[in-house]
């Protein structure tokens, strides 16, 4: 019998016939434990970091556990989690978080969309401009709060001694209570308005310029171009932007430390100052992790439902 022939093809450019692959080697299996081994060390820290440490809040949120107290904790249930939300105090702090997300988001939206809406229409210095109104967000908020607590001054704060200047008096913004919750409404709206405008800046440059030419051709005014081509098209953005806002807002804690720490009284105390309140001055621990679990769980529910309407806007 005669040696077999060479195999051919048709096509000189095409490979005659693929190498088989080494006994015992499988490329598959080698790939998937390279990728075991590249994201193995980031799933590890991971776990330390962040699941492990709310898994053990969460035990620790059923016991009476204090950092400052030896003897084993004694497991309560749900009591703590009873005591906290039928707590007058706890509903105190409660609105006064409300107040303060609600006013500092709002003004913060409605500055930031103007800003950037203003910003839009130049043509020239539009760079510049953005980057001098994006310096207060690149702060850190302990330099912020220090700042303005300086600023904010009753006697040698520069705010009064302009108003001083003007005739009008001296303004108590961080020691009474009627202005002690709008001092953090406006410092914190100083710091983070660029945050909205930044992002509804994205927003309206990517709107199609053609919606704008066609709008001028029919003579359409500026006030029916904004409310029909501008803001409908900016407002989905805006809406995940106020998200993100609200989420850091509700769990406000630096600002309040340097400018107020909870006071005049407790007036300015937000939840996330009174739970630091609770841990490290009370050191009741299992009532503080009961807390943090509450708190938790309503930024997952609320963020959930508002992304379901996220998503019904989407689709309308």
């Amino acid at each position: 019998m005669s040696d077999s022939a060479p195999l051919t093809t048709d096509h000189p450019g095409q490979v005659a016939s693929a190498t088989p692959p080494a006994p015992g080697r499988s490329r598959r299996l080698s790939d998937r434990w390279l990728a075991v081994a590249f994201t193995s060390p980031a799933l590890l820290l991971l776990l330390a970091m962040s699941v492990f440490p709310l898994l053990w809040a969460l035990y620790l949120s059923f016991t009476d556990y204090s950092a400052t107290r030896g003897g084993p904790a004694q497991f309560l249930w749900f009591e703590n989690y009873t005591a906290i939300l039928t707590s007058p105090q706890v509903h105190q702090r409660a609105l006064t978080t409300l107040i303060y997300v609600v006013g500092a988001v709002a003004l913060q939206t409605v500055l930031g969309f103007a800003i950037a809406y203003l910003i839009s229409r130049r043509r020239h210095g539009r760079g510049l401009l953005t980057t001098l109104f994006l310096v207060p967000m690149m702060l850190s908020p302990v330099v912020v709060g220090l700042f303005w607590r300086f600023m904010l001054d009753a006697q040698f704060g520069v705010i009064n001694s302009m108003l001083g200047s003007l005739g009008l008096g001296q303004v108590e913004w961080l020691t009474r209570q009627g202005t002690a919750l709008i001092s953090l409404v406006l410092v914190d709206t100083w710091q983070w308005t660029p945050f909205i405008m930044l992002i509804a800046l994205a927003g309206l440059t990517a709107v199609p310029k053609y919606l704008y030419e066609a709008a001028s051709i029919d003579r359409a005014s500026e006030w029916f171009q904004f409310r029909t081509i501008t803001l409908p098209l900016v407002w989905p953005l805006l809406l995940i932007a106020v998200l993100f806002r609200a989420i850091e807002a509700f769990r406000l804690f630096d600002l309040v430390y340097i400018l107020t720490s909870g006071g005049p009284g407790v007036s300015t105390e937000t939840l996330s100052f009174h739970v630091y309140k609770v841990a490290f001055l009370g050191f009741n621990t299992g009532t503080a992790s009961a807390y943090g679990i509450l708190m938790v769980v309503i930024v997952i529910v609320l963020t959930q439902l508002y992304l379901r309407y996220l998503n019904k806007l989407k689709e309308d």
